[in-house]
């Protein structure tokens, strides 16, 4: 093997090596980058869960309120009605 063939080889293999370093840091990086996007995505979902948990009681009371009046208002207009005819 002449001065110059060796020389090319280990060029080569120096390059090899560094790509190797870059392929496994990109690799790295990347599954980084897939955990940090599943807790990203279980946070968001669980606060959502979270708040509607909180919230609800205040949504049952709100909705209880709203059919309370609507049965207040139908027996207002059949006491109206009533008095009508």
């Amino acid at each position: 093997m002449s001065p110059e063939e060796r020389r090319l080889l280990e060029r080569s293999v120096s390059l090899a090596e560094d790509n190797n370093k870059i392929l496994h840091s990109m690799k790295r990086s990347q599954r980084y980058a897939s955990i940090m996007r599943a807790i990203y995505w279980i946070l968001i979902i669980g606060s959502a869960y979270g708040a509607y948990y909180f919230i609800q009681p205040y949504f049952d009371k709100i909705i209880s309120m709203y059919n309370g009046a609507q049965v207040d208002l139908s027996n207002v207009s059949k006491v109206i009605q009533s008095f009508k005819k």
